[in-house]
């Protein structure tokens, strides 16, 4: 078996919602979505917030070639995502900036997309749940 890095990420009670917006902005394909109140075993009492039953526990979906996980967590509130960003790959820059116009609606372009050195297509921006997006046109070169 060889060795992979999945994200996985946590959406503080808006999961569900998130996994819709990545089907629709990013053509993302669902592969489960289980419920707390769905789970085989629950988990220990006091560890999932009052109400949580029917927030996702665990959801997985494919972006193109890449698995990513996701849940609500169990009702804490960590803050905001930091220190990270997911850098996703296009085939062309019309697909670049489709999805780049979609995952900064509702949310903040901090570098439009343009020309790099290492790009014809790059930007960066935070999708409305506060998820950091690089989105890229690789060249031959990487």
């Amino acid at each position: 078996m060889k060795t992979v890095i999945e994200p996985y990420l946590f959406f503080r009670g808006r999961c569900e919602e998130a996994v819709e917006f990545y089907e629709k902005s990013l053509g993302a394909k669902r592969v489960m979505l289980m419920r707390f109140e769905e789970a085989p075993e629950q988990p220990p009492e006091g560890m999932l917030a009052e109400g949580w039953g029917k927030k996702v526990m665990h959801a997985s979906i494919w972006i193109g070639e890449t698995m990513v996980m996701m849940s609500d967590g169990c009702g804490e509130d960590d803050g905001a995502f930091d220190g990270f960003r997911l850098s996703i790959g296009t085939e062309s820059e019309a697909e670049a900036k489709k999805f780049f116009d979609a995952l900064s609606e509702g949310g903040r372009v901090e570098m439009p997309l343009g020309k790099t050195f290492w790009s014809p297509c790059y930007g960066m921006c935070t999708d409305k749940f506060g998820v950091g997006w690089m989105v890229n046109v690789p060249t031959e070169n990487g």
